[in-house]
């Protein structure tokens, strides 16, 4: 069964820095891609950043390019999400999914973790 755990959530303030986790496991994940997506209160679940599993592949939402890094850690089987240069608009519950290919909709992610909520304070 595949599960995906997100961590790292918080309170931070504008212009700070989050890093967030996501632990995976029940799937051969290098033929697999994972994505992070966001949701603010009252939003639809908008797409982040997504990797292919060996990190060759990495795709941006406009809003974030330049200040949100996605990686992925083979060996511990964890993608993470590096967040700079915070804004109040990115406040969001961020969720880690995974499907077969590396793209932005998220109707294409087969499955998803319960979200870690990410705080940004100006």
């Amino acid at each position: 069964q595949v599960q995906l755990v997100e961590s790292g959530g918080g309170l931070v303030q504008a212009g700070g820095s989050l890093r967030l986790s996501c632990a995976a496991s029940g799937r051969t994940f290098r033929s697999y891609s994972m994505a992070w997506f966001r949701q603010a209160p009252g939003k639809e679940r908008d797409f982040v950043a997504a990797i292919n599993w060996s990190g060759t592949i990495t795709y941006y939402a406009d809003s974030v390019k330049g200040r949100f890094t996605i990686s992925s850690d083979n060996a511990k089987n964890t993608v993470y999400l590096q967040m700079s240069s915070l804004k109040p608009e990115d406040t969001a519950d961020y969720y880690c999914a995974t499907g077969p290919s590396v793209v932005t909709s998220r109707f294409q992610y087969d499955y998803w973790g319960q979200g870690t909520r990410v705080t940004v304070s100006s």
